[in-house]
């Protein structure tokens, strides 16, 4: 690929797993609503393509877009709890100014950060915990409608639906991750629903760079490790993208350690903790990371 890859919410969690996977594969453009510290930009990103722009302002948008082939949009306000005037500002409105500057612009390939929040509602008391366990078959494979759990999911939902307008309207290849439980050393500790959508970090890096490469359409997928205990399906994001997940959340124990020979299952009745299985549940601000190298259980 020799044309750059926009990277919105470069600086976040999600976004820091990708670089540290792939930064050495492309040329990148590298947006953040804060200046990234030289920790969290590869080798060879130079100042010129390292964007501090907020997603909502058209006009930087465009400049950091200009020449762009793909774009993966990861920016946004990741909290479950985000409030309405958040959520349209900085998922809605803001993703809509990204890919219409993406159509704009001749993007080929763009990947949107949708979140396991757009199908919360199928998570019914009937069907929990039981849909968090290996015996149980139930899938979402990603062609169920949405069914938000809260009003981020909302805002993920309705970023899928403008993708397939994008993609119907010009044409643009379009491909909506529903990101999982994303933790970087370790499935999320004692907590059935996160180890159930446990996404590595290699795993993460892997799955955008198929997003980079791939012939597609439209699609939507779901964002998750090869986990023995999964309730959502990666057929589609292995048939679709040539997606090949190394990790599986059943080598650990339910402690989150992992399984040495003899140790046997870590067990799946335990309690949950309070963490949240969002994209990222960050901090107060959008866009405003922990450290990346810190695991984050339940995030």
């Amino acid at each position: 690929m020799d044309e750059p890859v926009l990277l919105t919410g470069a600086g976040g969690r999600v976004g820091q797993a990708i670089l540290r996977g792939i930064g050495d594969d492309y040329e990148w453009r590298l947006l953040d609503r804060e200046p990234l510290p030289a920790a969290k930009v590869p080798t060879g990103v130079t100042d010129a393509d390292r964007y501090v722009a907020d997603i909502t302002d058209a006009s930087a948008v465009r400049e950091a877009m200009a020449g762009v082939g793909s774009v993966i949009h990861l920016a946004g306000d990741p909290r479950k709890t985000a409030p309405w005037d958040s959520v349209i500002r900085n998922n809605i409105d803001g993703t809509q100014v990204v890919m219409r500057a993406a159509a704009d612009a001749g993007v080929e390939r763009f990947a949107f950060a949708s979140s396991n929040h757009a199908v919360g509602g199928y998570e019914t008391e009937e069907r929990t915990p039981d849909l968090y366990r290996t015996d149980d078959d139930y899938r979402l494979d990603g062609t169920e409608l949405p069914r938000p759990g809260n009003l981020y999911g909302v805002s993920k939902a309705t970023g899928e639906a403008l993708g397939r307008f994008y993609h119907d309207e010009f044409g643009m290849s379009v491909v909506c991750v529903r990101i999982g439980n994303l933790t970087k050393d370790h499935p999320p500790r004692e907590y059935e629903r996160g180890q159930a959508m446990w996404l590595s970090h290699r795993d993460c890096a892997h799955l955008f760079d198929r997003c980079l490469q791939a012939d597609y359409g439209y699609e939507i997928v779901y964002g998750i490790s090869n986990n023995d205990r999964r309730y959502y399906s990666i057929e589609r994001a292995r048939e679709a993208l040539g997606y090949d997940p190394a990790d599986n959340s059943a080598d650990y124990t339910f402690e989150g350690e992992p399984k040495t020979e003899g140790s046997g299952a870590g067990g799946g009745d335990g309690p949950a903790d309070d963490g949240e299985a969002g994209l990222d549940d960050g901090p107060a601000d959008p866009n405003f990371p922990t450290d990346p190298d810190t695991p984050t259980d339940g995030a």
